[in-house]
């Protein structure tokens, strides 16, 4: 396993947790995650996200303030309203990638 790769997993992995904290991410709230309980259905299941967004930079956009894009949007702009930091954002979209 190469550094890069092993970094991903550690950046999973917290990005998981962030995703799942009812705190920070809340992203189960919104949306049905494979392994996470008690999801919502406001968002779309978020299942083969590296197929629907093989950028990365995507995802970062979408968590950061995905009001630039859709004015009408229900999702929080987590960076934007500093609900999440920079790393905090690149960790869950490292998660997101693994689903």
């Amino acid at each position: 396993m190469s550094i890069s790769t092993a970094g991903a997993q550690s950046g999973a992995a917290e990005g998981q947790r962030l995703a799942f904290d009812r705190g920070k991410g809340n992203c189960l709230s919104c949306h049905e995650i494979k392994g996470g309980d008690l999801p919502g259905t406001i968002g779309p299941a978020l299942k083969d996200i590296k197929s629907r967004y093989p950028d990365r930079n995507d995802l970062v956009a979408i968590l950061t303030d995905e009001t630039k894009r859709n004015p009408q949007t229900a999702m929080p702009p987590f960076g934007r309203n500093r609900i999440l930091t920079e790393p905090e954002i690149n960790a869950i979209v490292d998660f997101l990638q693994t689903l």
